[in-house]
């Protein structure tokens, strides 16, 4: 019985250790996305393409 309670400090202690990892990594940026922002710039033309139809009408479409 008293190996079950050592296993069981040891997990907790390796889990918190993990944990601690895991909040030093994203606070150092380990998991900025700097990619992205790259590829964005690409396919920009796209995106403004699918936007601007349903934005911009004429001034009939506007009347009517």
């Amino acid at each position: 019985m008293s190996v079950i309670y050592l296993l069981i400090s040891i997990s907790i202690i390796v889990a918190i250790g993990f944990f601690i990892a895991f909040i030093l990594a994203v606070k150092t940026g380990q998991y900025d996305d700097d990619y992205t922002p790259s590829v964005r710039i690409l396919f920009d033309d796209e995106l403004k393409k699918i936007e601007n139809p349903k934005s911009i009408q004429t001034t009939k479409e506007k009347q009517i």
